[in-house]
């Protein structure tokens, strides 16, 4: 079928199902009403001519009779008709029972077609609904406010789909941008240092490994950025190994490697942390273990706290990662979970990091259909919580 030609509609389809379920319906009753009054009844009919003589009769003043009323009315425009036998009150039902199939099959298209055009008004808000978001226009939704039917269960299906690609699209274009900043501009410095180097008409040892060593920094810094970047391509590909891994330890781990940093500021670090095993990928869990530690070390005080739980039961294992620093807005730590954000706004710097911890850490998450959940500390700083389904005793 091309694209020009006239399709026959659903709503149509639907009209003429019900033109002629109720045409079936009315002409089967029908047919037994007229199968009954042809066969069933016993008739006994007087010739026509007996009726006139009874007329007669009755007329004569001599002889008393009962009123004869008869079939027709002579005077009147409209004649109606005269039965006189079987096969008469046979053809009076059958042709009136044509007329009434006919009305009957009209209504129900009429009706069918109205009753169709109402059901299927939340069909026609979901499929303009899915132009626009085809067109690039992600902000429509439907909003059915009808009853609770496959079609609302249907639009409410559609609208979370249309919210959680919006969301999507939107992280998806921030970190491409801030991805192509965060890239650009130690490649724009490295490119400069090179320059000024080699403009130096006097340039010497000295100046060359200096040089050399801020270049290799930089290097360095780029390499983090991109390890971390594929890091998080993996977690949102959802390829996974299932192993289990057991929590407490990924904490310890992780503690050891940012040991240097948290002695460097005099943190406090408590930590109650029971065996809890989960199943997952091992690379990428400790990967965010690690990066939530790290975290917690980065952005907190001189001499802050730190304080990191793991509570396991028999359905869930909850990690708990709290920390001390400054206050954070509800509007800020909303955003936190978003590529190269912090808790003072976007990246400004390379000294705390790329801003890609907790994104990372949410994204392995999600991918282990766990949850994680961001909060303000009371008196600043941040609680964060990541809640992994237990493994199953059998491993």
């Amino acid at each position: 079928m091309s694209a020009g030609t006239r399709r026959f509609t659903l709503r149509a389809r639907l009209a003429v199902a019900y033109a002629v379920l109720l045409s079936v319906t009315g002409a089967l009753m029908l047919g037994v009403v007229y199968l009954f009054m042809r066969y069933v009844p016993s008739y006994s009919f007087e010739p026509l001519g007996s009726l006139r003589d009874l007329e007669g009769l009755a007329s004569s003043p001599s002889v008393p009779a009962d009123p004869v009323y008869p079939m027709s009315n002579t005077n009147s425009t409209f004649m109606a008709p005269v039965v006189s036998s079987t096969n008469d009150v046979s053809t009076l039902l059958l042709a009136v029972s044509i007329g009434a199939f006919v009305v009957l099959a009209v209504i129900g298209a009429i009706a069918g077609w109205i009753i169709a055009g109402r059901m299927l008004r939340p069909l026609q808000a979901i499929n303009r609904v899915a132009k626009s978001a085809a067109s690039g226009d992600l902000g429509q939704r439907i909003g059915s406010d009808g009853p609770r039917d496959e079609l609302h269960d249907l639009s409410e299906t559609l609208d979370d789909m249309l919210s959680r690609l919006e969301r999507s699209v939107g992280e998806h274009q921030r970190f491409a941008a801030n991805a192509s900043h965060e890239l650009r501009t130690p490649i724009a410095t490295t490119q400069t240092l090179l320059d000024v180097a080699l403009a130096a008409p006097d340039l010497d040892l000295p100046t060359l490994r200096l040089t050399a060593e801020r270049v290799r920094e930089m290097n360095r810094r780029n390499r983090e950025t991109v390890e971390a970047l594929l890091a998080l391509a993996d977690a949102d590909g959802g390829q996974l190994r299932r192993e289990l891994v057991r929590v407490d330890e990924l904490v310890h781990d992780a503690l050891l490697m940012e040991q240097s940093a948290s002695d460097e500021l005099g943190l406090t670090v408590e930590v109650a942390a029971t065996p809890a095993p989960v199943l997952g990928d091992p690379a990428l869990l400790r990967q965010a273990v690690a990066n939530l530690v790290q975290n917690a070390v980065r952005h907190n005080e001189r001499d802050g706290r730190i304080r990191i739980v793991v509570e396991p039961s028999s359905a869930h294992v909850v990690l708990r990662i709290e920390n001390t620093g400054a206050p954070l807005s509800e509007d800020v730590v909303a955003t936190l979970t978003e590529p190269f954000v912090r808790g003072q706004g976007r990246v400004a710097g390379s000294r705390k990091g790329h801003g890609l911890g907790l994104t990372l850490a949410r994204s392995v998450a999600e991918a282990h259909r766990a949850r994680l959940i961001v909060q303000a500390r009371d008196g600043g700083g941040l609680v964060v919580k990541v809640r992994f389904r237990a493994a199953p005793e059998n491993g």
